[in-house]
């Protein structure tokens, strides 16, 4: 009985393991038009990137402008920072 509690645990934890985690995604694009704030629709890359107050601006390599290479990285659906990026990684 002891046996068949613990992989009944383990089951549920594996199944709920990924709605329970913060997975981080990114992609790469080219900046093609950005609200005059910071938080609003940016345009990245083609896809429309909802930034809102929380939404963390990072310019490492470079000033974030429009036609510049940017970097966006979501936690959940969230998206947590728009960095700026190397030429290069946008290059065609």
């Amino acid at each position: 009985m002891k046996l068949l509690s613990v992989m009944a645990f383990s089951i549920v934890a594996f199944l709920l393991w990924p709605s329970l985690s913060d997975a981080a995604e990114e992609y790469t694009g080219t900046l093609e038009s950005r609200p005059t704030a910071k938080a609003g629709t940016w345009v990245i890359g083609g896809r429309n990137v909802e930034a809102t107050d929380r939404t963390q601006l990072e310019d490492e390599y470079g000033p974030i402008k429009v036609g510049g290479c940017v970097v966006v990285e979501y936690v959940g659906t969230r998206v947590a920072f728009i960095k700026s990026e190397e030429e290069v990684k946008c290059a065609k």
